[in-house]
């Protein structure tokens, strides 16, 4: 791979770095916007809506209405637009303004973040095209675990808003380097935004968003009541709720990473199998582990945040494959961080429900590992063969 490819890619996963920050920092950043804006809990909560539900639910149908000759410049402007709405953010006079920029936040981070992922593909040969999505989803996972408690650190130091000029000073940082150095990117077929819309009718790309989907719901809803699951550890009392995070954090960085070179040199599908097994069983395993001692809980964890973390390696790198001939595989990555965020929204209200319930708390993970089966199953019967 040229140096010139290599360096582009390492510059976009930076800004994947900071997206992965600005995805995840807003919740722990509740109690200080609350004081500063004298708004409720719950109304400041809204702010994650706003972010997520622009990322999931706008930024794909941008991606669909950029010409396949402006990929290059969809990057660019997608993440000076999440740079400029972060320091927008730190600058809001009011509230109603604060959740507005987080919205534009979204949408930028979705688009670049879907475009990002098509342009490492399309820089790096189809033998370490793997491995590019990998360093990308890699830069995201590890925005997300270190990014996020550094700024948080800094945020009760210095105030909320420093957390979000950091993010804007890394994502700026990109900014700088990809509009020096990012070479043209090879136009794609012209596609026009009706011919488009087949693609949520094309069996294997259905497939594919369903795998995702069910990953996500497994994966990142379970995540959302790690905290409760192990208060009721029936063995006793637990060790700080941060420790078991951050196990999950780091196995997430480390199987974003490493999953390139495997999807790289083995067939896609397989792998796609054997992720989805291994996230069923280790989900299956977490109340069993959980209840012998809560630090062999620390295992099952930290195998479910690498599996859950590199899925979607080889799931975009397919998406690239399938739609590489129809001209929107950048959609399809879009459709596909689309249904990450779906998944997580689904599982969180799911186990919410399930919690409401008084149903015990060892349901949570083997449902999750049910929908992770699920998956399995789905992939093993409908997945694609030629990835």
């Amino acid at each position: 791979m040229a140096f010139s490819s290599r360096l582009s890619i390492y510059l976009i996963a930076l800004g994947a770095f900071s997206l992965g920050m600005a995805s995840y920092v807003t919740a722990g950043l509740i109690p200080l916007i609350t004081s500063a804006f004298l708004v409720s809990d719950a109304m400041a909560a809204q702010l994650v809506t706003a972010f997520t539900l622009a990322y999931g639910l706008i930024s794909p149908i941008a991606v669909a209405l950029l010409p396949g000759n402006q990929q290059r410049t969809g990057l660019i402007i997608a993440l000076a637009l999440f740079v400029v709405a972060n320091v927008a953010s730190a600058l809001a006079a009011s509230f109603a303004m604060l959740v507005a920029w987080r919205a534009l936040a979204g949408v930028g981070a979705g688009v670049y973040l879907a475009l990002g992922i098509a342009a490492s593909a399309t820089l790096a040969p189809e033998a370490q095209r793997g491995k590019a999505i990998a360093v990308i989803m890699g830069g995201m996972a590890s925005g997300t675990v270190l990014g996020v408690p550094l700024s948080l650190l800094l945020a009760e130091q210095l105030g909320w808003t420093s957390a979000m000029w950091l993010i804007a000073l890394l994502g700026a940082t990109s900014l700088a380097g990809l509009y020096l150095k990012l070479p043209d990117i090879p136009a794609a077929p012209y596609v026009s935004l009706w011919r488009k819309l087949p693609i949520l009718k094309h069996p294997a790309t259905l497939t594919i968003l369903a795998v995702s989907l069910l990953g996500a719901i497994a994966s990142l809803g379970m995540y959302t009541f790690i905290a409760p699951f192990m208060a009721a550890s029936p063995s006793g009392e637990t060790a700080s709720i941060a420790l078991y995070l951050w196990v999950w954090g780091v196995g997430g960085i480390l199987g974003s990473f490493l999953i390139g070179p495997i999807v790289d040199k083995s067939q896609g599908s397989r792998v796609v199998l054997v992720i989805m097994l291994l996230l069923a069983v280790s989900l299956i395993s977490l109340p069993v582990a959980a209840s012998l001692h809560p630090w062999l809980a620390l295992v099952p964890i930290s195998l479910w945040g690498a599996v859950g973390w590199a899925l979607q390696v080889p799931q975009n790198n397919a998406l690239m494959r399938v739609r590489q001939q129809h001209g929107d595989g950048n959609l399809a990555v879009a459709l596909n961080e689309s249904a990450l965020y779906l998944g997580s929204a689904i599982g969180a209200a799911a186990g919410g429900l399930m919690l409401s319930s008084a149903l015990p708390v060892w349901i949570l993970a083997v449902s999750a590992s049910a929908l992770a089966a699920a998956g399995a199953l789905v992939q093993l019967t409908m997945g694609p063969r030629s990835h």
